[in-house]
């Protein structure tokens, strides 16, 4: 009899010693290796395929290709313009420098033209002509034309009036009558007024 309970003791605990076995029971490292690829999936799904990165790479190169190129455009540019105002600069001052030469060169011509008048020897008016001539070639080569209007209106814009006289019967007030030295201008621009004597 006891041999009875002690087999039917063991038949109610029976379901209690039966674990699971090592084939029955799924360890947790490979649970975490089985979820692993599905969240490599979901990077690689993340990141861009190599031809879109590619293309990204080609336009972001585009635009700073595209932005020096402005750049380069724009300092080319301001270095012509800057080239411009050198040489205009430059030729200015040229052009200056050789207009003050020639206006220190007006007293002289009209010492020239005065020693002219006076001399009476044939031989040195000949020569003082040549000197004379030679300087209204320059003139003209400057482009400077003569102010030595006799008989006009006085015009103070470019005459000097150093004398007034009583005009002469018949004659005008306000006339030029004779000129003592003469003026010069060059591109309408006075460089020297002419000094005259005018009617009243």
């Amino acid at each position: 009899m006891n041999e009875k309970k002690h087999h039917h003791s063991q038949a109610q605990e029976a379901p209690r010693q039966m674990p699971e076995t090592p084939e029955e029971a799924i360890p947790a490292e490979e649970i975490a290796e089985e979820e692993l690829p599905a969240e490599e999936c979901a990077e690689q799904a993340a990141q861009p395929s190599p031809e879109d990165a590619l293309k990204a790479a080609l336009s972001e190169a585009q635009a700073n290709a595209e932005d020096f190129k402005k750049k380069w455009y724009s300092v080319s540019a301001e270095y012509e313009n800057y080239r411009k105002r050198t040489a205009t600069t430059r030729s200015q001052a040229y052009a200056e420098g050789r207009k003050d030469v020639v206006v220190k060169l007006f007293p002289i011509a009209d010492s020239l033209e005065r020693a002219l008048a006076a001399c009476s020897d044939e031989k040195t008016r000949q020569g003082i002509g040549m000197v004379v001539k030679n300087f209204e070639k320059l003139l003209e080569g400057e482009k400077i034309t003569v102010i030595a209007p006799v008989g006009e209106p006085f015009d103070a814009n470019r005459c000097e009036a150093i004398m007034a006289v009583d005009p002469q019967e018949g004659e005008e007030s306000g006339i030029v009558r004779e000129v003592y030295a003469k003026g010069y201008e060059q591109d309408g621009k006075v460089l020297r007024f002419a000094q005259v004597l005018v009617t009243k």
